[in-house]
């Protein structure tokens, strides 16, 4: 790769994703991917995980299927946008930081440039989920927030004003999308990364959330069982005890609605609402179909149940 430095960016390097050098150039510095997950936007990454691995007290796993398919694809992902936008040259990315601000951490997948000079970014992803209520319709900036914030981190971190967004779908579709840089949402950002890393030098992690990430994390943190016992206190029990009783209430209740549901739906795919999907029916090897939630389910407050439905419950 040539060395490209942009408006605001330093060139630091380009590396494998997983190698040494790679994971030495993120250990005190916060790339896009962290800082979704610092304002818990991230379905991978908790702030208290991420706080830990910073901290060097935990480590991530191997790469996962994912990941891997990902780094596959982004070759062709990136060839394929390319051929309709010839007005840009595309390049691969590197790995950069900020020339003021050396926390800001940015690996972009590819940089477009005009007349030899950037000006905009390239991100690439691969979407191996159903994508009906994540993407918005091609040519919008109508993406999930967990890459609007890495790619919003990305430009601010560059000093380049647009971004193009080329994703794969689950459905095998090419999509484009385009995000322009938000200076107010930069400023937010940059104030968050300089509150997670004054937490990290004043070794105060942030608090217990409901993140399976924080569960792991946990749990790799205390990898020993000694044979002695903890005694609680009565609220610490009565936290765990009542939290057990009120999931396995409501895993009944989701069990009874699922059933209306599917009593509902009949023969029908998919059941809607306006405009939103609230389920779908699947069938596996010729079985009988089951019911599965849309991906992102409105919070809505559930009616008042009947006698009946009570009693039925």
């Amino acid at each position: 790769m040539t060395a490209i430095d942009t408006p605001t960016g330093r060139l630091l390097g380009s590396w494998e994703p997983g190698s040494p050098e790679w994971h030495e150039a993120r250990r005190s510095r916060l790339g896009g991917s962290d800082m979704a997950a610092v304002l818990g936007r991230s379905p991978w990454t908790s702030p208290y995980r991420l706080w830990h691995l910073k901290a060097g007290l935990v480590s991530d796993g191997e790469t996962t299927d994912a990941q891997a398919r990902g780094h596959y694809l982004e070759d062709g992902i990136r060839r394929w946008w390319a051929d309709q936008n010839p007005e840009y040259e595309v390049v691969t990315g590197g790995t950069y930081t900020h020339v003021e601000r050396d926390y800001q951490l940015a690996n972009p997948d590819g940089l477009l440039l005009q007349d030899g000079k950037p000006v905009g970014i390239l991100e690439i992803k691969t979407d191996g989920q159903d994508d009906s209520d994540t993407w918005g319709h091609s040519g919008t900036d109508e993406i999930p927030l967990y890459y609007r914030t890495q790619i919003q981190w990305y430009m601010d971190t560059l000093g380049l004003p647009v971004a193009h967004v080329a994703v794969l779908t689950a459905r095998l579709e090419f999509r484009s999308y385009v995000v322009h840089h938000d200076p107010e949402a930069a400023a937010i950002l940059r104030f968050k990364a300089e509150e997670f890393i004054d937490s990290l030098m004043f070794n105060t992690p942030p608090a217990f959330d409901g993140a399976e990430s924080t569960y792991q994390t946990v749990r790799q943190l205390h990898p020993q069982i000694q044979p002695v016992d903890v005694e609680l206190t009565y609220e610490e029990a009565a936290a765990y005890c009542s939290a057990k009783h009120a999931l396995k209430a409501a895993e009944e209740r989701e069990l009874y609605e699922r059933s209306v549901l599917a009593d509902r739906m009949g023969d029908a795919k998919r059941a809607r609402y306006l405009g939103m999907t609230i389920a779908n029916r699947q069938s596996r090897g010729g079985g009988d179909p089951y019911l599965v939630a849309g991906r992102k389910l409105p919070d809505m407050p559930a009616p008042a149940r009947t006698d009946q439905e009570e009693e039925a419950a």
